[in-house]
């Protein structure tokens, strides 16, 4: 068996959504001290919709895949739904990582909810959905 998939692979030489979004409403950046690993997410969100995502990684292929998937699976959903996004879900969306990869769909999970929290504070919002 091949240690990534065909999906993991394919998100990691063909990453979508990569890059900033200037004046974001949501900004999350989380890291990994055990490994490196440093995810940055941006949103845009209108009426409580991910209307657009992007990312910044620095990190393993593994880490790059996770945050690649993570904004195909949050793109035009709303807050409720996306903050309920796990790493597992990233993870089954990929068709697996290997054990000592995990953190890095756990990384964009908490990405991902960091953003969602900081576009809850700059909103005067609960950060409760």
């Amino acid at each position: 068996m091949a240690l990534y998939s065909e999906k993991v692979m394919d998100h990691f030489r063909h990453p979508r959504n990569v890059g900033c979004i200037e004046n974001a409403d949501g900004i999350g950046e989380v890291g990994n001290a055990k490994c490196g690993d440093i995810m940055k997410m941006y949103l845009k969100i209108d009426n409580d919709v991910v209307t657009d995502v992007k990312f910044e990684t620095f990190g393993c292929g593994s880490a790059i895949a996770s945050s690649s998937m993570a904004t195909e699976l949050i793109k035009g959903k709303p807050l409720n739904e996306v903050l309920k996004l796990t790493n597992k879900a990233v993870t089954e969306a990929l068709d697996g990582l290997p054990a000592h990869k995990l953190h890095c769909s756990v990384l964009a999970e908490e990405a991902i909810q960091a953003a969602v929290k900081d576009y809850c504070e700059k909103n005067n919002r609960e950060f409760n959905f």
